[in-house]
């Protein structure tokens, strides 16, 4: 029995969301296995009506006693974090970054694929040229909340933001990538992505561990490097040269988003949080895109997508052949239908939110 935690989230989350639900149900019944679904409800509005600040966080958004109930899920299902009544920043903390972190969620894995019929925005570049991974360090670098202020709001203000690099951290999020491109088996090809001519301790540490553990434990596997900005030129010039692709946290930020972009938006664009060990947390990229919440014009497919990837990488983490097939069975139908669609964004796809969903399930 796969047990999934639903977190809708805020503006259009629970729309996505419930259309991934929706292709979870169709695929389940198709290849027989059970599940069953808790919801969650720790949006910004809920966050408010507990008597929430907008301008900072004065209680838990999401509290010790639900993470420890999430902790016996197989696997979190979220739709969008962002409330335009919530500054930036509280719920993105409180919430996705705090669960990231207490479920030790260490590896953000984006596919970056591009779908037959999905335009895309570099001249003559086509499916076969836009289909590589990014493998994402998610736990340190700039992201685990070193630094401080010194005579804040003052003339002589200081602000200071800590990077932060361990070797059990980057070893470990070398490994899954170097294990990941060797079960991909296409190029076998990793590229270590990062800024090591200027970030000459954190990255140096990237640099000697990526080519210790490859030459020890990875001959098979070709390693390549690039500094990030070269690979910024790259992914637009030549996203063809890339089969797998590891980087740390910030870096992999910046260059997943222009992956989403390269790939047709972030409509298509999922992404999942993983603990290969524990509980992983699945997502589409986009925002909550609130101008759109209840109007059922949202682009679905990225929410479907992250539930095919919740599929795949639970099956193999759980043994769960069936539900690992369920995975790719989502997969394919989602490339069936995108060719259907007028367009990805929202309100010109030439169908509904929920006829979208539709469409995959007649497709699986």
């Amino acid at each position: 029995m796969l047990k999934i935690a639903v977190i809708g989230g805020d503006g259009t989350g629970p729309e996505v969301v419930r259309e991934g639900l929706k292709v979870l149900e169709a695929v389940a019944r198709k290849d027989g296995f059970q599940y069953t679904t808790t919801e969650f409800d720790l949006s910004g509005k809920a966050y408010l009506a507990r008597g929430g600040d907008p301008n900072k966080q004065n209680i838990p958004i999401v509290t010790d006693e639900q993470i420890a109930q999430l902790r016996k899920f197989d696997a979190i299902y979220l739709g969008a974090v962002g409330d335009p009544d919530i500054v930036p920043g509280v719920l993105e903390l409180g919430l996705l970054l705090r669960l990231r972190f207490e479920l030790d969620q260490y590896i953000n894995l984006r596919p970056v694929k591009l779908y037959p019929g999905v335009p895309c925005p570099l001249v003559d570049k086509g499916p076969a040229d836009v289909d590589f991974d990014v493998i994402r360090e998610n736990t340190e670098d700039l992201y685990f909340g070193g630094g401080g202020f010194l005579r804040k709001n003052t003339p002589n203000e200081v602000a200071t933001q800590e990077m932060i690099a361990t070797r059990f951290g980057v070893d470990r999020c070398l490994r899954f990538a170097f294990e990941f491109c060797r079960r991909k088996n296409k190029k076998k090809q990793l590229t270590l992505v990062a800024k090591r001519n200027v970030l000459t301790y954190a990255h140096d540490l990237w640099w000697r561990a990526f080519n210790e553990m490859g030459d020890a434990e990875y001959p098979d596997i070709t390693r390549d490097y690039n500094h990030v900005d070269a690979c910024c030129m790259w992914f637009v010039k030549n996203p063809e040269f890339y089969d797998t692709i590891v980087v740390p946290n910030m870096f992999g930020d910046i260059i997943t988003d222009l992956g989403a972009m390269i790939q047709g938006g972030m409509g298509v664009a999922a992404g999942g949080n993983i603990n290969p060990q524990g509980v992983s947390m699945f997502e589409p990229i986009g925002g909550s895109a609130p101008k759109y919440t209840g109007k059922n014009v949202i682009n679905p497919i990225a929410a479907i997508a992250s539930m095919a990837m919740l599929l795949r990488v639970v099956g193999d983490q759980k043994n769960l052949p069936a539900v690992r097939k369920a995975g790719e069975r989502v997969e394919k139908a989602i490339t069936a239908t995108c060719p259907k669609m007028k367009s990805q964004s929202a309100g010109k796809m030439g169908y509904s939110t929920t006829q979208v969903g539709d469409l995959i399930c007649e497709a699986l």
